[in-house]
């Protein structure tokens, strides 16, 4: 008898790591993980759960941030009430209606995730676990009555090793900034110039990183006053690290920096110069990679001083 009953909990094991399927690499994925990674790693420096479980719990249950849950409500992890005393938002999971917790922002639902496990007796053998034993963690999980899917413990160690997520869960520093303010909209890869542009517009905005700073791209309506509010950074700053009055009009698609730029480009263009392209001046070089537009001018006084014609080398190092 006890042969059947292994072998029956065999093939239901087998017929879950079926149903996980094996899962193919997804640009949406690796955005949400760029975009959310500092905050995971900050949870897992104060809370002991592994940044890698976190990223995997929030695509899977997020469907990588596109979720009504989290457009709707910050609910990355899909966390129910179970007596919650927040704002709430209702939704259909197990049953029509069901309670769900809300956040005002994606870092507090990333921070109530770590408490809620930690905080949960039936969670507690997980933190007896390394935080790199990221197959513990999810087979624990799944025993310790997370979600009802069969093959959710599986779904989450696929995600983990496609996406080498169990190297954050070495990290021992992180991003602060970005951990702090990152948005809720998704952003993309761009491999012809290494930095991010916005896919998909919801939420905050996101906020990209390049040239050692910060940087955000306007959309319609933007003003320094309201990305000030947003981003908890003074409109007279904004304005001043763009070398801009704080009531110039912002031009959609254009880059806001959120720190002083530096002096110069990244070290990739020190024997490399940029082309100027039709209509560009000095300022829209300056701000799209980062540096100062008196730093620049300095270092193209000549033809500063002709004014910039297509094709001409600009020195951005």
């Amino acid at each position: 008898m006890r042969r059947y009953i292994f072998l029956f909990f065999s093939f239901l094991y087998m017929l879950s790591a079926i149903a996980a399927g094996p899962a193919k690499w997804n640009q949406v994925y690796q955005a949400y993980i760029d975009q959310y990674k500092d905050m995971a790693i900050e949870g897992m420096l104060k809370y002991g759960v592994p940044a890698s479980i976190t990223l995997a719990q929030g695509l899977l249950e997020s469907g990588a941030g596109r979720g009504r849950l989290v457009r709707q409500g910050n609910n990355h992890f899909g966390i129910k009430c179970h007596g919650w005393k927040g704002r709430t938002i209702t939704h259909d999971d197990d049953a029509i209606g069901e309670c769900f917790r809300a956040y005002d922002s994606a870092l507090e639902s990333y921070e109530d995730h770590c408490k809620f496990l930690r905080d949960r007796p039936r969670y507690r053998s997980l933190f007896s676990l390394d935080r790199s034993d990221y197959r513990g963690w999810a087979h624990g999980l799944k025993r310790a009555g997370y979600a009802t899917n069969p093959a959710y413990a599986q779904s989450l160690i696929n995600l983990i090793e496609l996406y080498k997520l169990y190297e954050y869960d070495k990290a021992k520093h992180y991003d602060r900034f970005m951990a702090h303010h990152s948005g809720e909209n998704m952003s993309a890869r761009d491999a012809g110039n290494n930095r991010t542009t916005t896919t998909q517009i919801a939420g905050a905005h996101a906020i990209h990183k390049y040239n050692e700073n910060y940087y955000v791209v306007v959309r319609q309506g933007d003003t320094f006053k309201s990305l000030s509010k947003e981003l908890d950074i003074s409109a007279r700053k904004l304005a001043k690290y763009n070398e801009r009055d704080k009531k110039d009009r912002l031009v959609e698609g254009e880059f806001i920096w959120l720190k002083k730029k530096l002096s110069k480009a990244p070290k990739t263009f020190k024997k490399r110069p940029y082309y100027v392209r039709k209509s560009e001046s000095l300022y829209d070089i300056a701000q799209k990679y980062g540096i100062r537009l008196k730093s620049l001018v300095k270092k193209n006084e000549k033809i500063a001083e002709r004014g910039l014609q297509i094709g001409d080398e600009v020195r951005l190092y």
